[in-house]
């Protein structure tokens, strides 16, 4: 037995507490937090000395957590201590006697030493409460001492709930009065700890002020494209601040630019000259075409021409002023010799910069206008022309002239005011003052004016249709304007001795006029047979290049319908009555002329490289035809460009399809789906072996011009397929009329020049086709020409 136990003995109770009523009350003492400044008794079971005892522990882990509740509950201890220890109150025992036991009360003293020091300062639990044992009753056993346990704390002070706190672990029923809640932090609590409230981390995406600039600098980009307003643009630029970063400007327009059509080009050339020490320093422009070239081997992924575009770009900055040619110097060392950037840069040297008249190509490479096309140039012209010879003001007509900002295209100007003072002619006085007004002042400079009289004196004998006295009047303007001196003496050297134009060859002026004449009723009907039967009644086969000369140059002033028609016409020609030397020379005749031509079609060159492409992709031409035709040119024409710019486009992936529809599509994919077309029919035909049906087959597809390649696959499938059933399809076309002697011939003729290709796929291809060749012949299929070609070797060497 305790001796403490003897010395103070249980009180007895007048009733008994129900077990459930000793379970409950420990937990419904949790909850009783409402404490006023008088003590309240709730109306629970009685206190034992075994509830008190755990109630005591309670107030010990209060204690640890939280001070301040802790603080509440020892003041409702406090008074049911009190009442309990009144046995006068309740009667548990006689007055003489205490409720607590020894051990209880100085228990119940610690607890209150300690809640007084915590309310103070609940961070910091003094050594009495770790150092103190407690020491419940254990019946009659020796007590044991049960330390309190220490309480954790973080690097921050801040207290923690230690894992279980002594409670258990899964699947059990928990500690005493542990109800799993959290503590609710009260801010009216005067031991509120702001450092105790919860908080989240919210993450914030730190902006990049590069990628802000890259941004906006596009929207100012987009929006100059649309209105052309360089003022707007150089404001937008202007607030958007962050010089250092100008550089990007100069790369992103530029790349932009390069993916979108030339007048795009133009303007972004026109900015570049606008914005040049105003609002970006020149050494940032410099940079900024450095950065260009280190990212051209990307662009080119996405823009095939990049190379040759950033070439053009380059030269525009040098004959702009905006990069000195010394740049171009320091960039190629700077970059690896194998860098489409070092490509870039020797291009822009060998094809733009060391060519003469460089400055004048260059800057009308693009249209050398970024807000009007030619015909509105020449309407501008016409306009301003009139109304200067109704209002007499030379000084307002040069102003005008000079804000059309075609200096490269004054000729026109001179050539309109001749016409105007041939047409008026009391208005030639106020011609003459203008012209020597916009000579002396360097409006029109000196090769612009002879050039406008040139053009003038080529086209007398058309304008004499309209002006009967059209060359007597340009005889007297000549000598006119060089005694006043605006008009070079050089001049009188293109006349004859009686003062009129030199004249060509009367045949070959006869047979321009005839082809002009040709070539426009074919833009208007798209009759191909008819114009082949008109040229075949001219009878000057000799002639073919100024035709096809003619046709491409009519073309090129026209819209992209006349275009697509003359490439048409091409492959036609090729097949009927043109040779492959008659449209190599008519090539060079174009390109040789090229710089004239562009004086009247801005962009003469670009197209001429289109209609090369072109003629390559339609098997007019061969791709060693190219090079034949600049070994011809002379080495300082600008038509040499023109043939390697073709070469790029016919060596670029895909480039049949996209050359193909270079004008638009439309009638550009005629000759593709006619070969598509065909070959589909034979194959029927191979299966089926109905020849009527492929006979109106044929018939259907509308273009005999073409029926050569269906005489070519014929015989290729023939030789594939082993089986001679394709030469009673070809019987039965020339019986019928279907397919012309001419058109058997050309067939069996690109056959033949074939064969060594098909050789690799065919082996017996040569023997198949003599034996093809001998019946027709026996069959009168083929011209008689056709025998005189060398024979075919049949050997298989």
């Amino acid at each position: 037995m305790n001796p403490q136990a003897e010395k103070n003995p249980k009180p007895v109770r007048s009733e008994p507490v129900e077990a459930k009523d000793r379970e409950e009350y420990p937990v419904r003492l949790l909850y009783e937090r409402h404490v006023d400044t008088q003590p309240i008794i709730t109306p629970n079971p009685p206190m034992t000395c075994t509830s008190f005892v755990a109630e005591i522990r309670l107030l010990l882990l209060f204690l640890a957590r939280d001070p301040g509740q802790a603080q509440k509950k020892l003041i409702l201890v406090r008074v049911r201590v009190r009442v309990l220890d009144s046995s006068l109150l309740l009667g548990f025992a006689s007055p003489g006697e205490g409720f607590l036991t020894d051990d209880q009360r100085e228990m119940l003293k610690i607890a209150s030493k300690n809640a007084d020091i915590l309310s103070s300062s609940p961070k910091s639990p003094p050594p009495l409460l770790s150092e103190h044992h407690v020491k419940p009753p254990s019946g009659g056993k020796a007590p044991t001492a049960v330390s309190v346990r220490h309480v954790r704390r973080s690097h921050s002070g801040k207290f923690v709930r230690v894992k279980k706190d002594g409670a258990g672990g899964k699947g059990t029923w928990g500690k005493l009065l542990d109800t799993d809640g959290e503590s609710h932090i009260d801010r009216n609590d005067p031991n509120y700890d702001s450092g105790e409230e919860p908080y989240q981390l919210v993450g914030q995406t730190v902006s990049d002020p590069l990628d802000e600039y890259k941004k906006a600098v596009v929207s100012i980009i987009e929006e100059y494209f649309s209105t052309g307003d360089v003022e707007l643009a150089a404001s937008d630029l202007r607030e958007l601040g962050s010089s250092e970063y100008h550089p990007y400007f100069i790369k992103r327009l530029v790349s932009m630019a390069m993916d979108r059509h030339d007048k795009e080009k133009e303007m972004a050339s026109v900015l570049l000259s606008a914005l040049y020490a105003d609002v970006i320093s020149p050494s940032q422009i410099r940079d900024g075409f450095f950065m260009l070239l280190e990212s051209v081997d990307d662009l080119v992924v996405d823009i095939l021409d990049a190379v040759d575009i950033l070439a053009l770009f380059l030269a525009r900055a040098v004959v702009d002023d905006i990069v000195p040619p010394a740049f171009l110097t320091r960039a190629k060392k700077a970059l690896p010799e194998t860098s489409k950037g070092f490509q870039a840069i020797q291009t822009a040297e060998k094809s733009y910069l060391s060519a003469p008249h460089h400055a004048e190509l260059v800057e009308r490479r693009w249209g050398g206008s970024t807000h009007i096309t030619v015909e509105e140039v020449k309407k501008k012209i016409a306009d301003l022309l009139r109304e200067y010879v109704e209002s007499k003001d030379a000084f307002e007509a040069c102003r005008c002239i000079r804000e059309l900002g075609v200096s490269f295209f004054h000729h026109e100007v001179v050539k309109r005011a001749l016409v105007l003072a041939m047409e008026i002619q009391t208005a030639e006085p106020l011609i003459l003052k203008l012209l020597k007004e916009a000579a002396d002042e360097g409006l029109i400079s000196s090769s612009q004016m002879v050039k406008g009289f040139s053009r003038l004196a080529e086209s007398l004998d058309d304008l004499a249709l309209d002006i009967p006295s059209a060359k007597t009047l340009f005889q007297s303007l000549v000598p006119k304007a060089i005694s006043e001196g605006w008009l070079d003496a050089s001049f009188v050297k293109s006349l004859g001795e009686d003062g009129e134009v030199q004249a060509e060859d009367a045949n070959v002026r006869r047979y321009k006029e005839e082809a002009v004449t040709i070539i426009r009723e074919y833009f208007l009907s798209d009759d191909i047979p008819e114009l082949i039967r008109s040229l075949e009644d001219l009878g000057a086969p000799e002639h073919n290049p100024i035709f096809l000369k003619k046709l491409i140059t009519l073309a090129m002033d026209r819209k992209n319908r006349e275009k697509e028609m003359a490439s048409i016409l091409l492959s036609a020609l090729h097949i009927e009555i043109f040779s492959t030397d008659d449209i190599v020379n008519g090539f060079f005749m174009l390109l040789e002329s090229a710089e004239d031509t562009a004086l009247d079609i801005l962009d003469a060159s670009n197209e001429l490289s289109l209609f090369l492409a072109r003629a390559v992709i339609d098997d007019v031409l061969a791709p060693l035809n190219l090079e034949e035709i600049t070994s011809k040119l002379p080495p300082d024409c600008s038509g040499i460009e023109t043939v390697r710019m073709a070469r790029t486009m016919v060596g670029a992936r895909h480039a049949g399809e996209r050359i193909l529809r270079c004008w638009g599509g439309g009638t550009g994919w005629a000759v593709e789906d006619a070969k598509d077309k065909i070959m589909k029919l034979l194959e029927e035909y191979e299966s089926a072996g109905v020849v009527g049906e492929a006979c109106q087959c044929i018939r259907d597809l509308g273009m005999p011009f073409f029926n050569h390649e269906v005489v070519k696959k014929a015989l290729v499938m023939a030789m594939e397929k082993k089986n001679d059933r394709m030469l009673d399809l070809l019987q039965e076309c020339f019986n019928e009329g279907l397919i012309t002697i001419n058109q058997m011939t050309k067939g069996f003729t690109r056959t033949k020049d074939s064969l060594d290709d098909l050789a690799l796929d065919i082996p017996n291809a040569k023997e198949k086709f003599s034996f093809y060749m001998d019946h027709a012949q026996k069959k009168s299929w083929l011209l008689p020409s056709f025998g005189q070609s060398p024979t075919v070797d049949v050997s298989l060497t």
